[in-house]
């Protein structure tokens, strides 16, 4: 029986990954003097944002998915592309705060880590219903 404890600490270090955006919006927020709700006016600021934003627009696709695929196939080989989706968050977070057109690697890695999850979760359900059955 897998105990999925490598899939739960991914998990947990995605959600900090993502409370260390949130962290680092609020330092733009100091450094350029923008206070909320407001969330233009800043170049710096406004990529922090997005880098949040766009990360919270992928976590639904990402924690589901590393779940399903940790309970279809393996929680270890789910554990590993759980983190590669967090480095390549990671990468395109620093990435775009520098400069827009440094978000393109990272966005990859995560995307490809996020599209293996998925289609490999969903494949997997797909073969046990036809071969298993309810």
């Amino acid at each position: 029986m897998q105990t999925h404890a490598y899939v739960a600490i991914v998990t947990l270090v995605a959600l900090l990954v993502y409370i260390w955006m949130g962290v680092r919006v609020g330092g733009a927020r100091k450094k350029s003097g923008i206070h909320a709700p407001t969330m233009t006016g800043d170049p710096e600021l406004e990529r922090h944002i997005r880098v949040q934003a766009n990360t919270l627009e992928w976590l639904p696709i990402f924690l589901p998915s590393l779940w399903l695929f940790a309970i279809y196939w393996n929680d270890m080989v789910a554990a590993i592309l759980g983190v590669i989706w967090i480095v390549g968050r990671v990468i395109y977070a620093l990435g775009y705060a520098a400069s827009p057109d440094k978000r393109e690697l990272g966005f990859v890695i995560q995307m490809a880590a996020a599209a293996i999850l998925l289609f490999g979760a969903l494949g997997r359900a797909i073969w046990m219903l036809a071969t298993v059955g309810v």
